[in-house]
C-alpha cells in the first residue's frame, strides 16, 4: 500500500488512531500478544477517505484490520466491537469459556457500542467541539444526563467486582474503559460530568488503564 507501506506482511495489520475506538483494538492486541504492524490513519486530514483505506473499511471509520492469517486466508475487518470479538475468539482469551458468561460478556460489549460510545461522543461533540457553534444548552444537558445515567449503570455493575465480568479481565473492559478516560483527556469533561460521583467506576478505570498492555496500547497510532 503506497500510503501505508507494509514492512511485515506476515503480521496482522492495524489501521487506527488513538481515539477510544482505536485504543480498544491496540490494547487487545497488546493483551493477547498478537504480532501486528500499526498504521496511523489521520482522520483530521481525511485519510479515512483514501481509496486504499476504503478498500478495507467502506464505512471510512477507524479502526480496521487486515489479518493475513484469518480463517480461509486474508481477512479484512472493521467495527471495533467486531474486531474485539474476532481477536478474542481467534486466541481463546479475554472472553469467558462458559456459554452463559460468554454471551453476558458480549452483552456488555454491545452496551458500550450502542450506548456509552455514541452518548459519550455526543456529549463531547456539543460540550467541547461545537461549544461555539451551538449556544443552546439542550444538547449538552441531554447528553450529559445520559452519560451520567450510563455511568450509573456501570457503577452498579462494578459494585463488588474487580472487572465487568467479575475477577476476569475481558473484552467488555477493553471496549469500555477508554471511553471513560476520554470524558477527561478527550473532552475536558471531568467536572461537567461529575466523574467523582462514580468512585467504583473510576477505581475500575485506573485498574484497567494501569495494566502494562493498556499503557502500550493507549499510545499506539498517537495523535501527532
Amino acid at each position: 500500500m503506497a500510503k501505508w507501506p507494509i514492512n511485515h506482511p506476515e503480521r496482522l495489520q492495524l489501521f487506527s488512531l488513538a481515539t477510544p475506538n482505536g485504543q480498544k483494538v491496540s490494547i487487545a492486541l497488546e493483551e493477547l500478544g498478537i504480532p501486528y504492524e500499526a498504521h496511523t490513519v489521520r482522520i483530521g486530514d481525511d485519510e479515512q477517505f483514501d481509496p486504499q483505506f476504503l478498500a478495507i473499511n467502506p464505512n471510512n471509520k477507524i479502526p480496521a484490520i487486515v489479518d493475513p492469517n484469518g480463517p480461509g486466508g486474508e481477512l479484512k475487518l472493521f467495527e471495533s466491537g467486531a474486531i474485539l470479538l474476532y481477536l478474542a475468539e481467534k486466541t481463546g482469551k479475554l472472553l469467558p469459556k462458559d456459554p452463559s458468561e460468554r454471551i453476558e460478556c458480549i452483552q456488555w460489549v454491545f452496551f458500550q457500542m450502542a450506548g456509552i460510545g455514541p452518548m459519550f461522543g455526543q456529549f463531547g461533540h456539543f460540550y467541547k467541539y461545537a461549544a461555539e457553534k451551538c449556544q443552546d444548552p439542550y444538547p449538552v444537558n441531554r447528553y450529559r444526563n445520559e452519560a451520567r445515567r450510563l455511568l450509573g449503570v456501570l457503577e452498579k455493575r462494578l459494585a463488588g467486582r474487580q472487572f465487568i465480568m467479575g475477577s476476569e479481565y475481558s473484552i467488555a473492559d477493553i471496549a469500555t474503559f477508554p471511553w471513560v478516560g476520554c470524558l477527561d483527556w478527550g473532552y475536558n469533561g471531568y467536572q461537567a460530568i461529575g466523574l467523582d460521583d462514580f468512585p467504583t467506576v473510576m477505581a475500575w478505570y485506573e485498574r484497567c488503564k494501569n495494566r502494562p498492555a493498556s499503557q502500550k496500547g493507549l499510545n499506539v497510532c498517537a495523535f501527532d
